[in-house]
């Protein structure tokens, strides 16, 4: 029905012809006057919404321009008052009143939440580490639904809603006032929920075991992290996946120990190696290097060849190898082995003992 006809108005009224013509009619149609008038209150409420519309310029411009009236009227709100009696709580305070129009207006919608990090363990031999390597290994993760695009409902045909017949929400009576609220059949939208996405359940997500590839980059230590990107659960709510972190173990080697990036190798040096020098050949995890042993070397005297230890993950710049002396006494076998030795100690009557106070043993 024409709105202005239910004022009693032409198209072109003013602001104030149509505040006259409300209060003019409000006073004959108001429930309060005609107590359980049935006709004159839906003839009040019909009032008091062309009175609505018509008031509020931005609606009455587009009731003007043929659009429907129920598009403009609130998800969510007070729309005026029942008298009737015959419905409602009489005893509700204002805040049971209203707390149905806060809670929709104060709702928000949630925010994208990254997902959750995932961690493994890789062994390596010690030349993979030192060297690099490409393995894999298999991760069992939450990734996006495909069938829903995470969103955990399929599409349906377009239908109006049962619970509001399409517009979008419901009205609410409580004591003598009536409120609107978004429809919790279709959230306000008018139209049919979408069913749940079988697939993942409704989650937006389904878990999938998959091989990854892991770059190992050269001169990863024990302990260290290597970090794979986007491997980890999928995000919530449109969020970005988290990462793969793959902590190395890496095996002993039986020649060189670790020390950051340098290496540590242990030389062993004979008596006569050591006393009169030598150049001695020592492995190194690029071939053979030789080291340069100065006479009177001692035992646990450390030499340092430049550059031939592991290379830094961070630079790629290669540590030392630091190379210490170990000497290593003869097997006696024969007596003339031990006569030398004791000329030898005759010959070099210094004693390695005197700082101690030690006046020495005599000889067997």
């Amino acid at each position: 029905m024409d709105l202005y006809v239910i004022l009693g108005l032409e198209h072109g009224a003013s602001e104030s012809e149509i505040k006259r013509a409300y209060r003019r009619l409000a006073r004959r149609f108001h429930p309060d006057i005609n107590p359980g008038d049935r006709t004159a209150e839906a003839r009040f409420r019909q009032i008091l919404e062309a009175y609505e519309t018509l008031i509020d310029p931005e609606r009455r411009s587009r009731y003007d321009a043929g659009s429907p009236q129920g598009g403009d009227r609130p998800t969510s709100g007070f729309e005026g008052f029942d008298f009737s009696g015959l419905a409602g709580d009489h005893s509700a305070t204002f805040g049971d009143l209203f707390a149905e129009v806060l809670t929709s207006r104060g709702h928000q919608r949630p925010t994208p939440e990254r997902g959750v990090d995932l961690h493994q363990t890789l062994m390596l031999s010690f030349d993979e580490a030192f060297n690099g390597a490409h393995r894999g290994v298999t991760v069992t993760r939450r990734e996006t639904c495909r069938t829903c695009a995470g969103t955990g409902v399929t599409r349906v045909s377009t239908s109006p809603c049962l619970v509001c017949q399409g517009a979008g929400s419901v009205r609410t009576v409580r004591g003598h006032m009536v409120f609107s609220r978004g429809c919790p059949g279709c959230g306000g939208t008018g139209q049919q929920r979408p069913r749940v996405c079988e697939p993942c359940g409704g989650t937006g997500h389904i878990t999938r075991t998959e091989a990854v590839q892991i770059r190992v980059p050269a001169g990863v230590g024990d302990a260290d992290r290597v970090r794979v990107p986007g491997k980890g659960h999928a995000g919530l709510r449109g969020g970005e996946p988290g990462d793969l972190y793959i902590t190395v173990q890496v095996s002993p080697h039986p020649l060189y120990r670790r020390e950051g990036d340098d290496l540590h190798i242990t030389l062993p040096v004979a008596i006569h190696e050591a006393a009169l020098g030598a150049r001695i050949e020592v492995p190194t995890p690029d071939g053979g290097a030789r080291v340069r042993v100065p006479p009177g070397t001692q035992s646990g005297q450390r030499f340092r060849l430049r550059e031939r230890g592991a290379p830094s993950i961070r630079d790629g710049h290669r540590g030392d190898l630091v190379v210490e002396v170990k000497l290593v006494l003869p097997k006696l076998l024969d007596e003339r082995s031990k006569e030398l030795l004791r000329e030898f100690g005759r010959i070099n009557g210094e004693n390695p003992r005197a700082s101690f106070g030690d006046p020495g043993v005599d000889e067997q």
